[in-house]
Order: structure tokens, then C-alpha cells, then sequence
């Protein structure tokens, strides 16, 4: 029985397939980590597919945060010192 192989997209340049004795893994080159092992070259590119997901998901998140705050009128400065947002009245004064 012959198994297809998966072809992932050019979104997927960053990373590869490695196959050792212990399985398949997975590695981004953006920051030279390795995930594994899987049992199957298949396991590693759904666990691979599943992290951009993810990472896609998260970013989208952010945005909409940003995108509510912008409506709402939340600055997006906070004062290192006290952790509170930024007051409109005032001028920022960063000490260099």
C-alpha cells in the first residue's frame, strides 16, 4: 500500500522534514527549532500546518486587541514606571 506525501505551499519555505532513526521531525529555520519525533513524514507535516495555524490565529488576535483599543480611544503608550496607560493631557518624557 503506497502512502501519499503531503505538499505544503510556498508559505512553507521556512521549514523542513528531517528524517532520523528515531522518526521525522520538523524545523523552521526563522528559529532553528526543531520539533519531533513523529512516527510518520504525514504526523510531522500536520504538526507543522497545525503551528502556522496557530501562529496565525494568535496574530489575528493581536490585531483585533489593537483594532478594539483604536476604537475604544485606549492609548497604546504605558508608563514603564507605573504600569498605567498613558495620559492625554500630559507630554510623553522619555529620560535617555
Amino acid at each position: 500500500m503506497t502512502q501519499t506525501i503531503p505538499t505544503t505551499s510556498a508559505e512553507f519555505d521556512h521549514t523542513r522534514i528531517i528524517e532520523r532513526p528515531d522518526g521525522f521531525y520538523w524545523q523552521d529555520d526563522r528559529d532553528d527549532r526543531e520539533y519531533g519525533p513523529f512516527q510518520t513524514m504525514v504526523d510531522a507535516v500536520a504538526d507543522m500546518q497545525m503551528a502556522d495555524d496557530e501562529t496565525a490565529a494568535e496574530e489575528s488576535d493581536i490585531d483585533d486587541v489593537r483594532v478594539a483599543e483604536d476604537v475604544l480611544g485606549v492609548p497604546d503608550w504605558i508608563d514603564p514606571d507605573t504600569g498605567q496607560l498613558a495620559d492625554d493631557e500630559r507630554t510623553r518624557t522619555d529620560d535617555h
